[in-house]
């Protein structure tokens, strides 16, 4: 009778403490919630974030404000999600620097990258251009590499995360050259010495490299995808401007929120942001830097940035890229 008692209890107790969470899911969201960009406004991060959270606002009743907390590939304002608390009321907008590539780049993390974030929503993925300075004497990506074979190491390439990095990398040592790599806090900052002749070489995404190929002010020579882009259909893929069969790194964004944020809640926000994903207005609006969405469930984006660590620490070990 005593055993029965107990067990009757216990249960009684579970209810009791399983009531709270349950009813904070039912409820959610009952205030604004911060969705961290670890990267600098005009970013591709950024534009993708704010349009995506502005749908995802409107499906779930509250607003939701964005904060930008740009440096070291996103790890800054990453590491910031990974220490809030695990409500739903603080999100990352993630990319493959803070949720793959980070781990293999730095020597240690603040943050443990595999345990630290809970998956809520595949958002989309972009190919990246390369482009060079107009005054490179250079038309083509083959015509580049044949000029940075005459000079190594004495031209430069930017980067302001890890994907634009790494693709240039790869590129470097897939063609057998040498260039300098100067790091940039952001991606504007990075385009604008482009602009200024401080760098030759700038393999970015297309909100920020597109428009300044179509403005003439930047020479695009290939995408980093395998196949050409309905954005800019001219330009040849890596592998067809070099022979290659196996270069591509395309970025990604995702949503994620901390560990330990709680089911329903991730749910209630994984529905948000799939239904933003197939929204006509925001997929339009983002056709012509090469964006594709691919609305899926969290489990989904678990195995996908699973496979993407993996796929690069891969990419970085044969880069020869040095953990800093």
């Amino acid at each position: 009778m005593k055993t029965h008692r107990f067990s009757v209890l216990a249960g009684l107790l579970a209810l009791g403490l399983s009531a709270p969470c349950a009813a904070q899911a039912q409820s959610y969201p009952s205030k604004a919630i911060r969705a961290i960009v670890p990267f600098a406004a005009g970013s591709a991060t950024d534009q993708l974030g704010r349009a995506f959270t502005q749908k995802m606002a409107d499906t779930l009743g509250q607003p939701i404000v964005i904060e930008n907390r740009a440096g070291v590939n996103g790890m800054l304002g990453a590491d910031a999600v990974a220490k809030s608390a695990p409500d739903g009321y603080t999100l990352l907008v993630g990319t493959n620097s803070t949720n793959a590539a980070l781990k293999s780049l730095m020597k240690k993390l603040p943050y443990d990258q595999d345990t630290a974030f809970a998956p809520v929503a595949f958002l989309g993925s972009v190919p990246l251009i390369v482009g060079i300075n107009h005054d490179v004497p250079a038309k083509t990506l083959r015509e580049f590499v044949d000029l940075i074979k005459g000079r190594p190491g004495q031209l430069a390439f930017a980067s302001a995360s890890a994907s634009q990095r790494v693709s240039a990398e790869m590129l470097l040592s897939m063609a057998g050259i040498q260039m300098t790599h100067v790091p940039y806090k952001s991606g504007p900052a990075a385009m604008t010495d482009l602009l200024g002749g401080q760098v030759q070489m700038f393999t970015a995404d297309f909100a920020v490299m597109l428009p300044q190929v179509r403005a003439g002010k930047v020479r695009g020579l290939a995408v980093t995808s395998t196949q050409r882009s309905k954005a800019i259909p001219e330009l040849p893929t890596v592998n067809e401007a070099l022979g290659l069969k196996d270069y591509e790194l395309i970025a990604y964004f995702a949503l994620f929120a901390p560990a330990g944020t709680p089911a329903d809640i991730i749910l209630k926000l994984n529905r948000a942001a799939n239904a933003a994903a197939t929204d006509r207005e925001l997929q339009e609006r983002f056709a012509s830097i090469g964006f594709e969405t691919a609305p899926g469930s969290p489990e989904a984006l678990a195995e996908r940035t699973r496979t993407e660590t993996a796929k690069w620490a891969k990419a970085i070990r044969e880069a020869k890229i040095e953990a800093e």
